[in-house]
């Protein structure tokens, strides 16, 4: 500014007598014109708009506007893979969802975010009838009522003999001889699955074999008092159907012989172990035996389909600013488009400005102020609590990570706002904006400041078959930012936007680069360069 203010004054002093006159006008406009965007600018900074608070209360919203040109929506792909007569498809799945009168009318707007009424076949199963909706309920499964439980033993002292209803879901569920059925899945009332990701688990396996598939708590304390080889049923699990009818024949007089045991799926397990199956772990059910915002678990997901979520009404919504429906409602718009790559990390460096950047695909970007080392970043980090108040971190059953007290350690959170996909092209475009909206500090060091930040966008190549690749897990070094080989293409937006009637929303800078980096697992940046294992 004084710069320029001095050049305008030389200007003034060699000009002629008519220039002189018109010069202080000029003059004084200009340093109007500067003197409002400064002001602009200032405002910005020490009142920072909402608008992107808001924006993230909204289910989603189309505002993708430099990508919107090219892409468009389309429809989910309902498949991963055309059917052949060998393949595992969703018909060949039925669904014994647990739930009670007493929750029904709350817990059955979970089911309807992920129910497909067109495709999908099971039942939930009801301790007693409940008032249904004609209208509104088309969009759920029928349901049925359980069969009296009354002549089962049942001593535990803390839990509920309902367990004993609910496990015989199986059994009752083979009995009613129902056609083309390969696997059987149970799952509770708050629980929500990714069918897609349920098919890609399922076809990994042979269906006239016995297999029992699902995974363990997330709290260590949980699984020693129940059994480390225990499918839990609120992650959800699958039985092959020769299995079910192997349970079948034999389960009434199996539970008879438990009366002790605490649950349902506690009382499953029992009987698969004197049949002799042992549990098949897939990690991408998730049971979510933890309390309040599991953020950290959804960002760092492992590497895995996302199978199911569960416990819904006892974490926080896994979007900020709506409830738990309209979360889950959010989350089906990246579903649609690439169910195969949903909550898949990416670790990216960008070394010019010495920023690691985490994307879990469709639902956050992360951007942490230096070059972290990636087997750090894939830890969880611990915004959510154990599910056993006296516990701390050492009673998880994954490794994890602290949240830091140093504002400048913290990483700046950007979550989803909108996906779009290219048929043409076979891309998706997601949109993530600033969540955190406060002031970062000035932060030693030599890393770029992020915090202006408030966008970014992440175009990605679908692959619905990713999952089929045996090379999966290989880490070796490669060229981009991606997850699975696929070139992923990040865009930081730098906005600035003056809301006034006279300006036009002023673009300060917008940065396009596109991160060439390595994906590495392990001890990728610890002493300086990357290496492969």
């Amino acid at each position: 500014m004084k710069e320029y203010l001095g050049a305008a004054s030389e200007a003034m002093k060699r000009s002629d007598p008519p220039t002189i006159r018109v010069l202080p006008r000029f003059v004084a406009s200009s340093f109007f014109v500067l003197a409002l965007t400064y002001i602009c600018y200032t405002l910005i900074l020490v009142y920072p708009s909402h608008s992107y608070t808001e924006h993230l209360r909204r289910p989603f919203i189309p505002s993708l506007q430099p990508l919107n040109k090219t892409l468009g929506h389309t429809n989910h792909l309902q498949n991963p893979k055309p059917e052949t007569s060998n393949e595992t498809q969703l018909h060949h799945v039925f669904f014994g969802i647990a739930a009670s009168a007493k929750l029904w009318e709350h817990r059955k707007d979970y089911i309807k975010t992920w129910w497909r009424p067109d495709e999908a076949r099971g039942f939930v199963w009801l301790d007693k009838p409940v008032k249904r909706d004609a209208e509104g309920d088309k969009a759920l499964p029928p349901v049925k009522i359980s069969g009296d439980t009354a002549r089962f033993k049942y001593s535990h002292r803390k839990g509920d003999r309902s367990a004993i209803r609910i496990s015989r879901i199986v059994s009752e569920t083979v009995r009613l001889g129902v056609e083309g059925v390969r696997w059987i899945v149970l799952g509770d009332d708050d629980t929500v699955f990714v069918l897609d990701n349920l098919i890609r688990v399922l076809r990994k396996y042979d269906h006239n074999q016995f297999y029992y598939i699902g995974s363990s708590s997330e709290s260590h304390i949980q699984n020693i008092q129940f059994s480390c080889n225990m499918a839990y049923g609120g992650g959800g699990f699958a039985i092959s159907y020769a299995l079910a009818k192997a349970l079948a024949k034999m389960q009434d007089q199996c539970i008879q012989r438990y009366p002790e045991l605490y649950g349902s799926d506690d009382r499953i397990q029992a009987c698969m172990t004197e049949l002799g199956v042992p549990l098949t772990k897939e990690i991408g059910f998730h049971q979510f035996d933890v309390h309040g915002n599991v953020f950290g678990l959804l960002a760092a997901h492992p590497i895995a389909p996302l199978v199911s979520i569960h416990h819904l009404d006892l974490i926080d919504p896994i979007f900020p600013n709506v409830n738990q429906v309209q979360a889950l409602q959010r989350l089906k718009v990246p579903t649609k488009l690439d169910s195969a790559a949903l909550m898949q990390q990416s670790v990216c460096y960008d070394k010019s400005k010495n920023w690691t950047v985490s994307v879990s695909w469709g639902y956050t970007v992360q951007i942490f102020r230096g070059l972290i080392p990636a087997r750090l970043v894939e830890r969880p980090a611990r915004t959510f609590r154990n599910w056993y108040p006296n516990a701390d971190h050492v009673a998880f059953e994954f490794n994890s990570r602290p949240v830091s007290n140093d504002v400048c350690q913290r990483p700046l959170l950007y979550m989803l706002s909108n996906a779009l996909y290219n048929p043409s092209t076979n891309q998706t475009a997601s949109e993530y904006v600033r969540f955190d909206k406060a002031r970062y500090p000035r932060c030693k060091g030599k890393e770029a400041d992020p915090s202006r930040i408030q966008k970014v966008d992440v175009l990605k190549k679908r692959n619905p078959n990713m999952w089929d690749k045996v090379n999966l897990i290989s880490t070796s070094l490669i060229d981009g930012c991606s997850f699975c080989r696929e070139i992923m293409i990040v865009r930081l937006m730098l906005t600035l936007n003056c809301h006034t009637r006279y300006l036009e929303p002023l673009l300060v800078q917008q940065v396009y680069f596109k991160l060439r980096s390595e994906l590495v697992k392990m001890q990728s940046y610890e002493h300086g360069n990357a290496r492969p294992d």
